[in-house]
């Protein structure tokens, strides 16, 4: 009979209070990421908080309280310039329809979740492009990319929501 040895104590575990801080900690520096300091000629960095903040609800989905993406949204809109309260009214929004889609939904796989972040990326962008700036604004090419870049980096996200979440789980 083999007998597996497990690692696990000897790892440092979180404390309680820094493992319930670490989905705001995450979504909050992925928002600050926007103030790096970064030449283009087009607006292509895409909205990491928001994917991050995406990434743990679909994830982790008691990581965040159902509040949490208005606090985490006016984060966002003090440090990305958008006009004060559009992230928070659409991130708002985003958890909403996310709660209605899982009531409906039996189960999920990644696939539906992709789907799922896919259109709430796509939405907020293009519902902050029209509370932001003016419709007859030449953007939507490079808000077309944004949106591509930030969804094709979903699962990046959530590999390293899933990381974290798995070190918050042996800490608790």
């Amino acid at each position: 009979m083999t007998e597996t040895i497990d690692y696990t104590p000897f790892a440092p575990a979180l404390p309680a209070r820094r493992a319930r801080a670490l989905p705001w900690v995450t979504v909050v520096a992925g928002s600050l990421l926007t103030v790096v300091p970064v030449v283009a000629t087009a607006p292509l960095f895409p909205p990491l908080g928001l994917v991050m903040l995406l990434a743990w609800r679909l994830l982790a989905r008691f990581a965040l309280r159902p509040w949490a993406a208005a606090p985490l949204g006016l984060i966002d809109d003090l440090v990305s310039g958008q006009p004060l309260g559009s992230a928070v009214f659409l991130w708002s929004l985003c958890f909403l329809i996310i709660e209605l889609v899982e009531q409906r939904l039996a189960f999920r796989d990644f696939w539906q979740d992709w789907l799922l972040a896919a259109g709430a990326i796509a939405c907020t962008l293009v519902g902050g492009r029209l509370l932001a700036a003016p419709l007859r604004a030449q953007v939507d090419a490079a808000m077309a990319a944004q949106i591509a870049i930030a969804v094709l980096l979903f699962p990046v996200a959530t590999r390293l929501v899933a990381w974290i979440d798995h070190k918050r789980e042996r800490a608790a």
